[in-house]
């Protein structure tokens, strides 16, 4: 029979399916009992699980990553829908076949990266387009590309979604260019692809989404400035001088101010054109997306609002969607 994906799932809905175990943390309640928050994601979606009256060694069997058969029931609470569950097992990889736990671009890969390259090789700066090559044909930063996504939850949350979230900015900077001809369009270009490109080593992407090491200590803004400095050599010794110092320095400032402000992690705030470009078409991109999911991932169907969303401190109006 078919299975039942999150985006189907309806309160008070009894159900038993295989889902990928996305995150799990034990907490107590205020008696001290123990409970498990969980979070069961496939393909379509991800919804909370909780286990009441658990204890740690059994829930030690459990793993981040695991696909796990859970029975339950489905309840509305403060808006969202959450499974209540009874039962809890793992199931072997094997058995499972993860394409259907694991979100990914509605989009056509292969016509991204084509777009992505027809854009970077028409940068008329040498120096900003050989930087474009060598990570362009860098297998690696490429492979990691397709796979990577922009965000782990809140946008872009899927495979490819990296890839995706890049060139829409990209898109958006090419038509409006021409309005602001104090922008240095190559400049603003290169500063786009770049400015989250260190996601395809912060993030770990495989099953579940989550930081490595090297991106939950460091983070791909500085991340982002070292893979500049690696490919500086080739594109020097390609073009056959120094890549001019005053584009080197804007185009770093540009990936570590694309966060816009201090209290985001931005080490510095946007103190060039192009730079206040980048942090606000980067936010466009990432705000339109996360408040569409969030409109059609509301379980309220028959309201014309969405839940209270604590990310982002408000309700969104749906219409008569």
């Amino acid at each position: 029979m078919p299975r039942i994906d999150v985006e189907n799932l309806s309160d008070g809905q009894s159900i038993e399916e295989v889902y990928l175990l996305a995150d799990k943390q034990l907490r107590a309640n205020r008696a001290g009992d123990l409970y498990l928050l969980s979070q069961l994601r496939d393909r379509t979606g991800q919804i909370s699980g909780l286990l009441w009256n658990v204890n740690e060694q059994e829930m030690a069997r459990f793993t981040t990553g695991d696909y796990v058969r859970i029975r339950g029931k489905v309840q509305l609470y403060q808006g969202n829908l959450q499974i209540i569950l009874s039962h809890l097992e793992r199931v072997a990889s094997d058995t499972v076949d993860p394409e259907e736990f694991i979100p990914a671009s509605t989009q056509d890969t292969q016509k991204l990266l084509e777009r992505l390259r027809e854009i970077l090789l028409g940068i008329e700066d040498r120096h900003l387009r050989t930087l474009m090559e060598s990570l362009l044909v860098d297998d690696d930063v490429m492979a990691g590309l397709t796979r990577a996504p922009a965000g782990i939850k809140l946008h872009h949350a899927f495979h490819g979604g990296l890839l995706e979230h890049i060139v829409n900015v990209l898109e958006t900077a090419v038509r409006i260019v021409d309005l602001y001809p104090q922008l240095d369009p190559d400049l603003l270009l290169a500063g786009i692809f770049l400015h989250d490109l260190a996601k395809v080593r912060e993030l770990s992407y495989d099953s579940t989404f989550s930081y490595t090491d090297e991106g939950q200590l460091i983070g791909h803004l500085v991340m982002g400035i070292e893979m500049i400095n690696e490919k500086l050599n080739s594109v020097e010794e390609t073009v056959g001088e120094p890549f001019p110092t005053e584009s080197l320095l804007r185009l770093k400032h540009m990936v570590l101010s694309h966060h816009g402000s201090y209290e985001f992690g931005s080490p510095r705030l946007p103190m060039t054109p192009e730079a206040i470009a980048l942090h606000h078409l980067d936010n466009l991109d990432a705000k339109i997306n996360e408040f569409t999911n969030l409109i059609e991932s509301d379980p309220n169907s028959q309201s014309s609002w969405t839940a209270f969303s604590p990310n982002i401190q408000r309700k969104l109006y749906k219409g008569d969607r």
